[in-house]
Protein backbone atom coordinates (compact mmCIF):
# COMPACT_ATOMS: atom_id res chain seq x y z
CA UNK A 1 0.00 0.00 0.00
CA UNK A 2 1.20 3.47 -0.82
CA UNK A 3 0.66 6.50 1.42
CA UNK A 4 -0.19 9.66 -0.52
CA UNK A 5 1.51 12.82 0.72
CA UNK A 6 -0.95 15.57 1.67
CA UNK A 7 -0.62 18.89 -0.14
CA UNK A 8 0.80 20.63 2.91
CA UNK A 9 3.64 18.09 3.16
CA UNK A 10 4.50 18.53 -0.52
CA UNK A 11 4.52 22.29 0.06
CA UNK A 12 6.77 21.83 3.10
CA UNK A 13 9.14 19.58 1.17
CA UNK A 14 9.55 22.15 -1.61
CA UNK A 15 9.87 25.06 0.80
CA UNK A 16 12.49 23.22 2.89
CA UNK A 17 14.61 22.50 -0.18
CA UNK A 18 14.32 26.09 -1.39
CA UNK A 19 15.28 27.30 2.09
CA UNK A 20 18.73 25.83 1.37
CA UNK A 21 19.15 27.03 -2.22
CA UNK A 22 17.29 28.44 -5.22
CA UNK A 23 16.65 25.80 -7.88
CA UNK A 24 15.07 25.54 -11.31
CA UNK A 25 12.06 23.24 -11.74
CA UNK A 26 13.75 20.10 -13.01
CA UNK A 27 16.56 20.25 -10.41
CA UNK A 28 14.00 20.84 -7.66
CA UNK A 29 11.92 17.89 -8.85
CA UNK A 30 15.01 15.64 -8.85
CA UNK A 31 15.86 16.76 -5.32
CA UNK A 32 12.34 16.03 -4.05
CA UNK A 33 12.35 12.64 -5.82
CA UNK A 34 15.46 11.66 -3.84
CA UNK A 35 13.26 11.62 -0.74
CA UNK A 36 9.63 11.31 -1.85
CA UNK A 37 8.08 9.27 -4.63
CA UNK A 38 6.46 11.96 -6.79
CA UNK A 39 5.93 12.63 -10.49
CA UNK A 40 6.96 15.75 -12.37
CA UNK A 41 3.30 16.31 -13.25
CA UNK A 42 2.60 16.66 -9.52
CA UNK A 43 5.46 19.05 -8.83
CA UNK A 44 4.63 21.86 -11.23
CA UNK A 45 1.14 22.48 -9.79
CA UNK A 46 2.77 22.64 -6.34
CA UNK A 47 5.21 25.26 -7.60
CA UNK A 48 2.46 27.28 -9.28
CA UNK A 49 0.35 27.19 -6.10
CA UNK A 50 3.28 28.31 -3.93
CA UNK A 51 4.11 31.09 -6.39
CA UNK A 52 0.49 32.25 -6.54
CA UNK A 53 0.39 32.24 -2.71
CA UNK A 54 3.49 34.42 -2.50
CA UNK A 55 5.57 31.75 -0.79
CA UNK A 56 8.01 31.45 -3.67
CA UNK A 57 9.01 33.84 -6.39
CA UNK A 58 10.83 33.25 -9.63
CA UNK A 59 13.64 34.78 -11.60
CA UNK A 60 15.31 33.76 -14.86
CA UNK A 61 18.97 33.09 -15.60
CA UNK A 62 20.48 32.31 -19.00
CA UNK A 63 21.67 28.73 -19.51
CA UNK A 64 23.05 27.35 -22.76
CA UNK A 65 21.28 29.89 -24.93
CA UNK A 66 17.93 29.84 -23.16
CA UNK A 67 16.43 31.16 -19.97
CA UNK A 68 16.03 28.91 -16.95
CA UNK A 69 13.32 29.74 -14.39
CA UNK A 70 14.53 29.55 -10.78
CA UNK A 71 12.35 29.34 -7.67
CA UNK A 72 13.27 31.29 -4.56
CA UNK A 73 11.73 31.22 -1.08
CA UNK A 74 10.07 34.42 0.16
CA UNK A 75 9.67 35.61 3.76
CA UNK A 76 6.05 34.37 3.66
CA UNK A 77 7.37 31.00 2.46
CA UNK A 78 9.83 30.83 5.37
CA UNK A 79 7.02 31.54 7.82
CA UNK A 80 4.81 28.90 6.21
CA UNK A 81 7.71 26.41 6.40
CA UNK A 82 8.13 27.14 10.12
CA UNK A 83 4.42 26.47 10.66
CA UNK A 84 4.50 23.24 8.62
CA UNK A 85 7.54 21.99 10.59
CA UNK A 86 5.79 22.68 13.91
CA UNK A 87 2.55 21.03 12.80
CA UNK A 88 4.44 18.04 11.35
CA UNK A 89 6.33 17.53 14.59
CA UNK A 90 3.08 17.45 16.57
CA UNK A 91 1.34 15.15 14.07
CA UNK A 92 4.23 12.72 13.56
CA UNK A 93 4.83 12.42 17.31
CA UNK A 94 1.20 11.45 17.81
CA UNK A 95 1.18 8.92 14.98
CA UNK A 96 4.50 7.41 16.06
CA UNK A 97 3.16 7.04 19.59
CA UNK A 98 0.04 5.24 18.34
CA UNK A 99 1.87 2.99 15.91
CA UNK A 100 4.50 2.18 18.51
CA UNK A 101 1.80 1.01 20.92
CA UNK A 102 0.79 -1.82 18.61
CA UNK A 103 4.03 -3.78 18.32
Amino acid sequence: MSIQAPTVLLDGTVLAILDVQDLYGYALTKKVKQHVKISESTMYPVLRRLEKGGEVETYSEPFEGRMRKYYQLTDDGRQHLTNIKRDWQDFSSGINAILGEHK
